[in-house]
């Protein structure tokens, strides 16, 4: 072997400084001329060995042609002039322990992205881009590894570390695939599991690490290492829930929601509190909304999040279940079972911000990639996060692809996009001075508006059927409108109005809510303007609001399970989809605590057990009703029949199903006091059976009511030709059939 190298001691040195972005031009095996002669050069650089030969697996005779050693850490070149061309190779090192090893080489390989992926990906139109970004196990020239690939068009260089490398950047840098910004590297013989962040080398020569963007597993906090997962081995079972989601969940149907948070619905107080795995909450959790008459389960954030406090909000692993309950074929298996039941899966999605841990996203290659770098447009003032670039067409590509993501891998059947108004204004939570107007000189944010329109539109055409929902708080124009028709294309928006109205006229003392009846009526002004859920989320139970049961007004915790009852009561009687957040379902006495499981033993007590028995028994109804469910988005199905009396504080509409065969009369009187041969005018002639009293004795009540029901009279009253009068009990809610004449 000549004493001589091919490779320069200044290219040599940019190498072991780690300043080459085109790692593959030096390793690997290239033709090439040496002393006036052809042959080739292969290079290697591999720690921790003392020799290093090239075995020719093409010939079956493996001949092996030794590499000269250049430097100590382990860069390795060698001259092979008896062959003219390239061929199929291993390399074989001897260890400093003395252990023999055999592997593929990294730098033998073509790119395992092609030019249209890098095209489309730049477009921002390459909407599986989680399939080719990421680690990606698989085959290359039949042999197994994994292909990593990452976005970081402003870094020096980019190398993959993990324990297969000693966590050194000097030992897989990666190819950098031109003007596409992207960064790739198959490394044969990796395999599922290996755990791996990217080194980052910046264009000032700082040097930090990251972790996958597009990783889909991850070690526990504080490693928070990107972990290799292979998601071809599971096996879904739940055909029936996929084919007739499109009907179940179409706008006509009902949809009653259990909103739950994973780490603190049950724990094992046993077992020193631990929460339950995806396993174990399958089982459980499914059984739960089965027995309480839920149609779906929403979760609040899964996807990987360090900190537990920010309770899934503050995201920093898009792509990945959180591993806190287990593997995410463990949350296949959760959502699997839940559909083998009958139950649909909302899950909460965060494209509005990230957090500004620095293992993440923020400053991913050194510059503002993902965020803007005026934090004018980039910082959020509310949750001291980072603000997405939604005008920079690889991170739209990121996001879109994100939320496909999580409908392609984990068949999940809705997603509810938190925080909606934050997206949509440039000036949200701003002074003037903190925000910049559009082009237009508006506070529209017109970049966020066009992805959150693209976004709908795409999972409407590739899963017809998925829900997309808004939390958004303003009275932001067609949120739930067509994007034909110049809406943003949701299918659903959370009545925040609503809910904010009725929680602070239940909240208040009876005798001061005469004075507020226009807090139970001003919410349908605007009820058919969108297509409404019908909310009291997580968000009305933290940061010092009290849990729903304590909300309702003053008096005994008898006298607020009463009131609560009958707020549910007119909740399931008004027109719009359901949701309650778990704990408020049976009256739980404490404001709701990530950290703790909920407060089950209360269901001992009648307060709690009785509003848990009355959820069950709405759901019914309102699955069952066609005047009820069906009818949500029906203008024509809803009248007032009563709420003028505000010195009674008593309300009463009806709701009549399409075919005006099904009629209900829901009657809320919300004084502490019985009222007695009350007239109430009556929609339609005939006998009215009560339904519902959440009075009744099974809920805690005293069963004081109308008992089997009234039967109309020929007394006009209340812009009726029927009426008839009626029994009132205190903070009371009832519900009416009508049974024909």
């Amino acid at each position: 072997m000549p004493k001589k190298t091919l490779i320069s001691q200044q290219d040599l040195k940019r190498f072991q400084d780690s300043v080459i972005a085109a790692p593959h031009d030096l390793l690997g095996m290239h033709p090439a001329t040496f002393n006036g002669k052809r042959g080739i050069v292969v290079r290697a650089f591999i720690s921790q060995v003392e020799t290093c030969e090239v075995v020719d697996i093409d010939d079956e005779c493996r001949p092996r042609f030794p590499l000269r050693k250049l430097s100590d850490d382990g860069f390795f070149e060698g001259f092979i002039e008896e062959r003219k061309s390239v061929f199929s190779y291993r390399l074989r090192v001897r260890t400093n322990n003395r252990e023999i090893r055999q592997f593929f080489d990294p730098y033998r390989f073509l790119p395992t992205l092609g030019e249209e992926d890098l095209y489309l990906f730049n477009e921002g139109t390459e909407r599986r881009i989680y399939e080719k970004l990421g680690a990606q196990p698989l085959e290359m020239d039949g042999i197994p590894g994994v292909a990593f690939a990452v976005w970081a068009p402003n870094a020096k260089r980019v190398s993959i570390v993990g324990n297969f490398n000693g966590w050194d950047g000097r030992y897989h840098p990666m190819r950098n695939l031109g003007s596409s910004g992207v960064w790739e590297l198959f490394i044969p013989g990796l395999q599922a599991g290996e755990v791996y962040k990217f080194e980052v080398k910046a264009k000032n020569d700082d040097v930090f690490l990251k972790t996958d963007p597009y990783g889909s597993y991850f070690e526990a906090p504080p490693n928070n290492a990107s972990i290799v997962y292979d998601h071809s081995g599971y096996h879904w079972n739940d055909d029936t829930w996929m084919r007739e989601r499109l009907q179940k969940q179409s706008l006509d149907q009902p949809i009653s929601v259990y909103e739950v948070h994973l780490g603190s619905w049950k724990r094992r107080w046993e077992e020193d509190g631990r929460a339950l795995s995806y396993d174990e909450l399958a089982v459980e959790l499914a059984d739960y909304v089965i027995e309480h008459g839920f149609t779906h389960v929403e979760l609040m954030p899964v996807a990987e999040h360090p900190f537990d406090g920010s309770w899934g909000y503050q995201v920093t692993g898009y792509f990945a279940p959180t591993q806190r309950f287990g593997s995410p074929d463990d949350f296949k298996r959760f959502v699997d079972h839940l559909h083998q039941k009958g139950i649909g899966i909302i899950l909460d999605w965060v494209p509005a911000h990230f957090p500004r841990d620095a293992f993440a996203l923020p400053g991913f290659d050194g510059t503002h990639l993902y965020e803007h770098e005026d934090p004018r447009l980039g910082a959020h003032q509310d949750w001291g996060t980072l603000i997405f670039n939604y005008g920079r067409h690889e991170v739209k590509c990121f996001l879109v692809a994100n939320a496909l993501s999580w409908l392609d891998r984990y068949h999940i059947d809705g997603l509810r996009v938190d925080a909606v108004a934050s997206m949509l204004y440039l000036d949200y939570s701003r002074e003037e001075g903190q925000w910049i107007a559009n082009k237009y000189g508006g506070n529209e944010n017109l970049e966020a508006i066009a992805f959150i329109k693209e976004t709908n539109q795409i999972v409407d055409e590739y899963y017809p059927g998925v829900l997309m929902i808004a939390e958004e708080s303003t009275s932001f124009s067609g949120v739930t409108k067509d994007v034909s028709d110049g809406g943003l294309g949701y299918d659903l928006k959370w009545n925040m109005g609503w809910m904010h109205d009725n929680l602070s006229y239940f909240s208040k003392d009876p005798i001061h809510r005469k004075h507020h009846q226009n807090e139970l009526t001003f919410g349908m002004l605007y009820q058919y303007a969108e297509n409404f859920i019908t909310v009291f989320s997580h968000d009305e139970v933290t940061h010092g609001k009290g849990s729903m049961l304590m909300k309702m007004g003053a008096g005994s915790i008898t006298s607020k399970s009463q009131t609560l009852r009958a707020l549910y009561g007119h909740m399931w009687g008004y027109p719009g989809k359901k949701l309650i957040f778990m704990g408020g379902e049976f009256g739980q006495s404490d404001e709701w605590n990530f950290a703790s499981s909920l407060q089950w033993h209360l269901l001992e007590y009648q307060d709690h057990s009785g509003i848990a028995v009355l959820i069950k028994d709405l759901n019914h109804l309102y699955r069952n009703e066609p005047a009820l469910a069906y009818t949500d988005r029906d203008q024509q199905s809803f009248r007032w029949i009563a709420c003028w009396d505000n010195e009674s504080s008593v309300i009463a509409y009806s709701r009549v199903s399409d075919d005006g065969h099904n009629v209900i009369l829901v009657v809320g009187h919300f004084t502490p006091i019985s009222r007695r041969d009350y007239r109430i005018g009556l929609p339609r002639a005939g006998r009215w059976n009560e339904i519902l009293n959440t009075n009744s004795s099974f809920y805690g009540g005293n069963d004081e009511g109308n008992g089997s029901g009234i039967a109309s009279e020929a007394v006009e009253y209340d812009g009726c030709d029927q009426s008839a009068t009626f029994t009132l009990p205190p903070n009371t809610t009832m519900i009416f059939k009508w049974q024909g004449s």
